[in-house]
């Protein structure tokens, strides 16, 4: 397999302004997919454009806004996007394999696993894995509500070279390009921080979902996981290429965290916290810079009512989230020692671990 590229591309992209699928949109892009393909990398494609490519089929005469009436539109437009994807790559001499993915199948650490291990064998048939949210079964409280996060997600998994997140607009710009003419474009991004989110707008299409704030979000957790990013537009052959070879139309997202373990990732990314422990000024330092366990005497207080192996978020006393980790004690348990040294808590109770949450069960996530 030579270096992997996964790129996204979102409903706005794909279909007309009316919705339905516009094949010439879909073709181009599998044109600039394929010049990768050819250059020797190995290619994930995560697409949108399900339920814009169906809801017409049905007789919607716009995109249905009630959850039943999406999820029928992705039943069929799931059927014609894969079709016109199989189709175009065929002209090109690749073979194009569909993945559909919820949340719960990231939440849940062998399902992910599975996932991964299908993926990386399709990359060494030679395939392109082309994946998708299950509109038709994801409900709306667990939906990821864009492709823009399971790019992210996926690049990290498959510990990419690049994550390309195409948009309509070439880049993050310090205003709106559209109403401000001295607005720039923002080239290279080391840090994202609230100031560059405030930046980002809303959704900017009527078929799609993502905005400029989910792209930012999404770059943040490739960030994280050691994948840089880029998002930025392809809409002239070559383009794509030029993204990968550093010189795209677009912002850059660059990172110098190395890859997380599927372990780490699935703890700081997918996994659902079942309590939160809020720590002292003391264990919040240890935790964020020093490498260190989480022990009784750093805890302030906590909620929920988690269990040993349970993941749980821990906070700081202001409230920001520091990160996550698997606990070591029941609820019950750590109300009865939150703040005690050592050996009070083995004189109170009985414990397989001291830790609260050892070092290597932990992800720090700011």
């Amino acid at each position: 397999m030579g270096e992997c590229i996964v790129v996204k591309i979102g409903s706005s992209s794909l279909t007309s302004d009316e919705g339905g699928l516009n094949r010439n949109k879909l073709d181009f892009f599998v044109s600039e997919l394929s010049a990768l393909k050819d250059a020797g990398y190995s290619i994930v494609l995560v697409t949108s454009g399900a339920v814009a490519a169906g809801f017409r089929a049905l007789g919607f005469t716009s995109r249905p806004k009630l959850l039943h009436e999406k999820q029928a539109s992705a039943a069929v437009g799931q059927a014609l996007l894969m079709q016109a994807y199989q189709e175009s790559f065929g002209r090109s001499g690749h073979t194009a394999a569909q993945i559909l993915l919820t949340r719960m199948d990231f939440s849940n650490r062998r399902r992910i696993e599975c996932a991964l291990m299908t993926m990386e064998e399709l990359l060494r048939q030679g395939a392109i894995p082309v994946i998708n949210e299950n509109d038709t079964v994801a409900t709306e409280e667990l939906k990821f509500g864009d492709n823009d996060m399971i790019s992210a997600l996926v690049a990290n998994l498959v510990k990419a070279k690049q994550v390309i997140i195409l948009t309509d607009t070439d880049g993050l710009y310090t205003a709106d390009p559209r109403k401000n003419k001295d607005a720039r474009r923002i080239e290279r991004v080391s840090q994202i921080s609230e100031d560059l989110m405030q930046l980002a707008g809303g959704s900017g299409s009527s078929v799609g979902t993502g905005g400029m704030r989910s792209k930012l979000e999404a770059a943040r957790i490739a960030m994280r996981g050691g994948v840089p990013a880029f998002v930025g537009r392809a809409a002239e052959p070559g383009d794509l290429r030029l993204a990968v070879d550093g010189i795209g139309k677009g912002t850059y997202f660059e990172t110098s965290r190395g890859n997380l373990p599927v372990k780490k990732q699935w703890l700081g990314f997918h996994s659902m916290p079942l309590g939160r422990i809020i720590v002292d000024a003391g264990a919040e330092d240890a935790l964020r810079t020093g490498g260190k366990s989480l022990l009784p005497a750093g805890v302030a207080e906590l909620s929920g009512d988690f269990h040993h192996g349970d993941v749980v978020e821990v906070t700081g006393l202001g409230g920001d989230i520091i990160g996550r980790g698997i606990v070591n004690y029941d609820a019950w348990q750590l109300k009865a020692v939150a703040g005690m040294n050592s050996d009070e808590v083995k004189r109170r109770i009985e414990v397989a671990r001291i830790e609260v949450i050892h070092r290597d069960e932990w992800i720090t996530l700011k």
